[in-house]
């Protein structure tokens, strides 16, 4: 699995618990401050796209988890 789906899939997955967490409809409702954590991962997400900067994608990367640029180089030498 690449840096690029992992960031996605935590992405979506704090968005989705945050929603979760955050709508009095919700049955695990907590408290409606879940929602700045929403707006937090959407901003996130929508400077990345601009800066290509990702506080996630670093720490994978410093972790060893490969980029999809890396996974193209190999197998392109294969």
């Amino acid at each position: 699995m690449t840096v690029e789906r992992i960031v996605r899939i935590v992405a979506g997955f704090f968005v989705l618990l945050s929603l979760s967490l955050g709508v009095e409809a919700s049955p695990i409702f907590q408290h409606q401050y879940w929602l700045f954590f929403t707006a937090f991962v959407g901003l996130n997400l929508f400077q990345s796209g601009f800066s290509t900067f990702c506080p996630l994608a670093t720490i994978l990367e410093k972790l060893g988890v490969k980029t999809q640029a890396a996974c193209r180089t190999e197998t392109s030498k294969a």
